[in-house]
């Protein structure tokens, strides 16, 4: 392994990206003053509690308490070693990196990272298979006859596996990779009580799936000719997961945020269908519902969701499910109905892009308008019972809906539908309010017993505490405060987490540096110690503080250990007067009134 990457590097990357920019590739951030605001990708929340400084290049939740520099987000977003975040760091400044993490001579490489470079590899070579070779001649004529265009299977990397048991076992195998950890990976499977191993994927059309960050993690493959299952995918392994990922998220994401709207589709298909509709802000799931996991990955990116799932019975289905996990998690949800017997992808091939834009995805339904078609099916409205049933259900979830004037405009439809008083549907979403408000009481009985992501509580604090907080605030911001604050305090703050923390910046300041708060971020390696340094960089304070301010809060600091001692001497002089040794409480009274003097 080379070295470890030097410090000039280190600091030439970090100072080369904004940390707003990469937090924003995982989190929709909008401005508020100096700061951005987004929903915290570490715990879930409804309210922005996540703040982003660019002047600081930190972040903080004022929620869950995480915090630290652009490095520290992805290793604990990621899960990503630091050489590993720097390198993806380094990759989005286009900065050369040609660093390896250290090992130590017995250790080997993650198998996580094994299994993404065979991933990798094998994507090319299938892509390869299809484009250059004979073999995949059928299959890419296949493909051209569906309507796509070799653009779009350049784009989406699309590839074919050769009609071969062991073609690509072989193939890895040769190439160092142990076959034991490609079964693991998803890519080969093992002979029934046999010490050997075949290809998972044979004469398939290969649709490489990708992670949020781009790296290939999976695959689909899609059978060439008749044959059971239709699609074989990669099974769950340490690095796919399909309920975690979005099909097309990491080429989407800028779309989807430069739109302010992402179109949820069914299939790989139907994002590459509407991807040559000029719709570049599709994804779908991996065949099956969503998740809340991936609806919480949505909404950190954006609020404004389009359902466009197919017109069968299933589709629809799926469509009112994954409306409501997307209502749950705060999106603004519409749905695009495709007209009966059919699919984006048939749609578009059929009917061409501008009428999958315009007649499609512009004539969407808010997601109340589609529940109103979706509870329709199946009755008959002639039918009284079926009537009044079909009324009561649309009165439900139209009392659900947040804002007054949607409720008031759907009750007005059923009004002049069914002939039916306004002022005694309001009367009946008022009694299903009063009716979903005591169910979700009662069905938290025990909520004090619910387990919750751990919160920083805002409450007062003590004043040497807040103190304390102040001066290193400003200790972070200038070197000459802090070391005053030094020749004041000799580093005597009485929390703990607050010594060590200057104790560090002393350190940091002493080898050199300016105040600069993501690299002393990057020095302090306890996480605990860099979220309250992220904390209290965070603090608002004066861009200077007076002489006054500042002698006031090192004398808060100074005076708290003696009100302790004073409160200890009380508590012995309690002791005395109970034991009636009246001598000794006058003499411990005396210490008091010396100690109290002393405070003055």
């Amino acid at each position: 392994m080379v070295n470890r990457v030097p410090d000039v590097v280190i600091d030439q990357i970090r100072n080369s990206v904004d940390i707003v920019d990469v937090i924003g590739d995982y989190v929709q951030l909008k401005k508020q003053g100096r700061n951005y605001f987004g929903l915290c990708p570490f715990h879930g929340e409804n309210t922005p509690s996540f703040s982003v400084s660019a002047d600081k290049q930190i972040y903080h939740c004022f929620g869950c308490g995480a915090g630290g520099n652009a490095f520290s987000f992805l290793m604990e977003l990621e899960g990503l070693s630091f050489t590993e975040a720097v390198r993806t760091v380094a990759e989005k400044a286009d900065i050369p990196f040609e660093y390896e993490e250290q090992l130590p001579s017995s250790s080997t490489p993650k198998p996580s990272n094994k299994m993404i470079e065979a991933h990798d590899l094998l994507r090319k070579f299938y892509h390869h298979l299809l484009v250059n070779t004979k073999e995949g001649q059928e299959a890419y004529d296949y493909l051209i006859g569906r309507g796509f265009t070799r653009e779009v299977i350049d784009e989406f990397e699309i590839g074919f596996a050769l009609d071969s048991w062991e073609f690509v076992t072989k193939f890895l195998t040769k190439r160092g990779y142990e076959p034991e950890e490609l079964e693991k990976a998803g890519i080969l499977v093992k002979r029934e009580g046999k010490d050997s191993y075949l290809d998972r994927f044979r004469n398939r059309i290969m649709f490489p799936l990708a992670d949020l960050q781009g790296k290939t993690v999976a695959f689909s493959g899609r059978i060439l000719g008749e044959g059971q299952p239709k699609y074989l995918n990669t099974p769950e392994t340490s690095i796919f997961s399909k309920g975690k990922i979005l099909y097309n998220f990491h080429r989407a994401k800028k779309h989807i945020r430069k739109n302010q709207e992402v179109i949820l589709l069914e299939g790989y298909a139907d994002v590459i269908a509407a991807h040559k509709a000029g719709c570049f802000n599709g994804v779908a799931t991996m065949g099956t519902a969503l998740t809340e996991e991936q609806a919480a990955t949505i909404k950190r990116n954006v609020e404004n969701v389009i359902i466009c799932y197919d017109s069968d019975g299933a589709g629809i289905e799926a469509a009112y499910k994954a409306g409501q996990v997307l209502t749950k998690v705060g999106c603004t949800v519409k749905v695009a109905v495709m007209p009966s017997g059919y699919d984006p992808d048939d749609y578009v091939n059929q009917y061409g892009t501008e009428a999958f834009r315009g007649e499609v995805l512009e004539a969407s339904l808010t997601l109340m308008a589609f529940k109103m078609r979706y509870l329709r099916r199946g009755k008959n409205l002639q039918n009284e019972a079926e009537r009044i049933r079909y009324i009561d259900e649309v009165v439900k979830e139209i009392s659900l809906l947040p804002r007054a004037v949607e409720r008031d405009h759907y009750l007005r439809q059923i009004s002049q539908e069914f002939s039916l008083s306004l002022d005694a549907l309001k009367q009946e979403t008022q009694q299903n309010n009063r009716f979903e408000k005591r169910k979700k009481d009662n069905d938290h009985v025990d909520r004090n017993t619910i387990a919750r992501p751990a919160v920083i509580q805002s409450k007062l604090l003590p004043a040497y505490q807040n103190a304390e907080r102040f001066l290193i605030a400003h200790m972070l911001k200038d070197r000459d405060v802090a070391f005053r604050v030094q020749d004041a305090l000799q580093g005597n703050f009485n929390v703990e987490e607050h010594r060590a923390i200057v104790t560090y910046l002393y350190a940091f300041y002493e080898e050199g540096h300016e105040p600069e708060l993501s690299l002393f971020m990057q020095k302090l390696e306890d996480p605990k110690l860099s979220r309250l340094a992220s904390q209290l960089a965070m603090i608002d304070v004066d861009e200077e503080i007076t002489e006054q301010v500042l002698n006031d809060y090192i004398q808060q600091v100074l005076i708290y250990p003696k009100w302790l001692t004073i409160k200890e001497k009380e508590q012995e002089k309690q002791a005395a007067e109970r034991q009636k040794d009246y001598l000794k409480a006058a003499s411990i009274a005396m210490e008091i009134i010396q100690l109290k003097k002393l405070l003055k």
